[in-house]
């Protein structure tokens, strides 16, 4: 079967039928589309222009994958392993035959799941090449799931899709946008947070509607969000490029919610 993707945000469509106009993802206020206009693409055409995956351990237990060239948005990737097998977060929206490989080697992929719907890529195709392994969304974020399959598992506010690793509706960013936390290799507990919560330059996060488009959150989600994370217990973090905090990261979330509450509420004003 022919998979076929948009180029901008790289989200596989179904795999049947004429494709619309614009990609449904990348014409929402939260993306968008080129000046230059829709470009729809299939895998194999990015094999032969090539494509490659590439895979970083960015510590014990944790792989990275890139696409290089960048294909769509260009997260990382992260295959997270699990003594019940591994969580591809994040999936990329490119996997060819020795990408599969590759992350075979590394014990394969026993759940898939994402943050958002910018982060949905290929996840189908990923799920076909290693026994149709589920496929968690959130069910808050249904509507912009473009291509389903049986491997599709809606949750709700909260699912253990692997023993100790629980996806957690957060929102914001999206109705559905999610965290997943576990403990990480040093028996703390990490949370992979997708861009529901952004590492910024200055090691600080950030919270926000579009990231490309630079729309803010107000301040009244963004304190929600702050809350939910707040019962959450987690040492580390990192995003859905990569980045990372790697000590007291729950208390920087709640530092860079409050700040970012201040600004957006006014309380700065005087400095503008």
């Amino acid at each position: 079967m022919t998979v076929r993707l948009c180029a901008t945000c790289a989200v596989e469509q179904p795999g049947e039928g004429s494709l619309p106009a614009v990609c449904p993802i990348c014409a929402d206020e939260r993306q968008y589309v080129p000046p230059s206009g829709q470009v729809w693409t299939t895998l194999d055409e990015l094999t032969r222009a090539g494509r490659q995956g590439v895979l970083t351990e960015l510590e014990p237990g944790i792989t990275g994958i890139t696409i290089e060239p960048q294909v769509g948005i260009g997260q990382t990737s992260l295959l997270v392993a699990t003594p019940a097998g591994n969580l591809l977060w994040e999936p990329s929206g490119y996997v060819d035959d020795r990408l599969a490989a590759q992350v075979a080697e590394r014990g394969g992929v026993a759940a898939i799941a994402s943050s958002h719907p910018h982060m949905f890529g290929v996840q189908l195709e990923w799920s076909r090449r290693f026994a149709d392994a589920p496929v968690h969304v959130a069910a808050a974020d249904r509507e912009w799931l473009q291509r389903g399959g049986d491997a599709v598992r809606f949750w709700d506010d909260r699912t253990e899709v692997l023993p100790g690793v629980v996806l957690h509706r957060i929102g914001g960013h999206f109705p559905g946008s999610a965290v997943a936390s576990l403990r990480d290799a040093d028996g703390r507990g990490l949370l992979l947070s997708g861009d529901t919560v952004l590492v910024t330059p200055d090691r600080w996060c950030t919270f926000q509607r579009s990231y490309p488009n630079h729309l803010p959150l107000s301040a009244a989600v963004v304190g929600r969000i702050a809350d939910a994370l707040g019962a959450l217990r987690f040492a580390r973090l990192i995003d859905n490029f990569g980045q990372q905090i790697r000590e007291d990261a729950g208390a920087v979330v709640q530092r860079s919610a409050a700040r970012y509450i201040r600004w957006v509420r006014g309380d700065f004003d005087d400095r503008t």
